[in-house]
C-alpha cells in the first residue's frame, strides 16, 4: 500500500497560495509562470532550475506549493521531494513531468507528493491539480492513476498467489540474493550491468513483496529459503 499521511490531507494551502516553480528548462518555467500567474489565489514567489536550488529557495521563500519536474541535472525530482518532505513537511508538491513511468509515480507517491500531472495533459489538468492540492486533497491524472492501479494489482496478485520469494521476477531474485549477501547498490549495479537507480527500484519492490522492513530481514529470508548460507 502507498502510505498517506492524514494530517497532510487535512492541511490546506493559504488563501493566497505561495508557489515555487522548478524545472531545468527556462522555456518551461516561463510558460508555467505565464499560465499560472493570473490564476486566482496563486502567487508565484520564485523559480529554480535544479533540485539543489529548489531546496535553497524553499528555505528562503517558504512556499505553500512546489510545482516540479523529475528530470533535472544533479539532484532529480524524486530525491528533491524526499528532502523537501524532511525540511519543509508542510509544503505540498505537484510533479509536472513528461515521464509516464510506473516506477516514478510509485516512488514519488511514497516520497509524499500531492499530485502527478503529465506535461502532455491540457493546462486545465494542471489547474485542476493545483485546485485539488490547495483544498488539501491529491490529484493524479488519468495516466498516473492507471500506473498506480497496475502497481497495486501486481502487489495483490503476488499476495494472492502465495507471495514470498516465488513472487519475485528473475531480476528481482538476482538483486534479492546479492542484497542478502551484503552487496551494496553500486556493486549490484556493476555486477548486473544496471543503474543504481534501477537497483534501488528493485530493492523497494522486493521489500514490499516479501513484507520485509530492511536488508537484515531480507538476509534472514534468504537463509531460510536456502538461497545463501548463514
Amino acid at each position: 500500500m502507498i502510505p498517506q499521511d492524514p494530517s497532510r490531507r487535512r492541511s490546506k494551502c493559504n488563501e493566497t497560495c505561495r508557489t515555487l516553480l522548478v524545472d531545468d528548462h527556462i522555456v518551461v518555467l516561463q510558460g508555467l509562470r505565464t499560465a499560472l500567474e493570473d490564476e486566482p489565489g496563486l502567487t508565484i514567489v520564485g523559480q529554480a532550475t535544479s533540485g539543489k536550488e529548489a531546496l535553497t529557495r524553499v528555505g528562503d521563500l517558504c512556499p505553500d506549493l512546489v510545482i516540479m519536474d523529475i528530470s533535472m541535472g544533479g539532484m532529480n525530482g524524486i530525491e528533491t521531494t524526499r528532502r523537501l518532505r524532511e525540511c519543509a513537511p508542510d509544503t505540498r508538491i505537484i510533479i509536472f513531468t513528461m515521464h509516464a513511468n510506473r516506477e516514478y509515480v510509485v516512488d514519488l507517491c511514497k516520497a509524499g507528493i500531492s499530485a502527478y500531472v503529465l506535461k502532455e495533459s491540457p493546462l486545465s489538468t494542471l489547474l485542476s491539480a493545483v485546485q485539488a492540492v490547495r483544498e488539501g486533497g491529491t490529484y493524479f491524472d488519468a495516466r498516473a492513476q492507471a500506473l498506480l492501479a497496475s502497481h497495486l494489482n501486481d502487489l495483490h496478485s503476488a499476495r494472492d498467489s502465495g507471495g514470498g520469494v516465488q513472487s519475485l521476477s528473475r531480476r528481482e531474485r538476482e538483486v534479492f540474493v546479492l542484497l542478502a549477501e551484503g552487496r551494496s547498490v553500486r556493486e549490484i549495479g556493476e555486477s548486473l550491468h544496471i543503474s543504481p537507480k534501477t537497483v534501488e527500484t528493485h530493492k523497494y519492490n522486493i521489500l514490499e513483496k516479501l513484507n520485509a522492513r530492511n536488508v537484515v530481514a531480507l538476509t534472514r529470508i534468504a537463509i531460510r529459503e536456502g538461497l545463501i548460507e548463514a
